[in-house]
């Protein structure tokens, strides 16, 4: 059983930047991949970006590609997200999620409360 903790959320203004971490605790983290979503007011959730177990590979979402960077820090037992040029669209609930691949969410097995990202216009 893996536990997530997502933390780095908070209030920026657009063009801004934010770091999001997941930490997990249990189970065998290095051996898993992970991945980020998030979920708007009134929007479904979408898949934001992916990483494989060794960092290796990393698949990102269209709308993200360019801005965002996805990474792990094993020994830590920590996946982060780097979001740069940060959008009023970006504005969501993010949520980390581990033990699956993909963009469905019910791909995967783990997840995180969710950390809110508000960027002001």
């Amino acid at each position: 059983q893996v536990q997530l903790v997502e933390s780095g959320g908070g209030l920026v203004q657009a063009g801004g930047s934010l770091r999001l971490s997941c930490a997990a605790s249990g189970g065998t983290f290095s051996s898993i991949a992970v991945g980020w979503f998030r979920q708007a007011p009134g929007k479904e959730r979408e898949f934001v970006a992916g990483i494989n177990w060794s960092g290796g590979i990393t698949t990102y979402a269209d709308s993200v590609k360019g801005r965002f960077t996805i990474s792990r820090h094993n020994a830590r037992n920590t996946v982060y997200l780097q979001m740069n040029s940060l959008k009023f669209e970006d504005t969501a609930v993010y949520y980390c999620a581990a033990g699956g691949w993909g963009t469905q969410g019910a791909a995967w097995g783990y997840w995180g409360q969710g950390t809110q990202v508000t960027v002001s216009s």
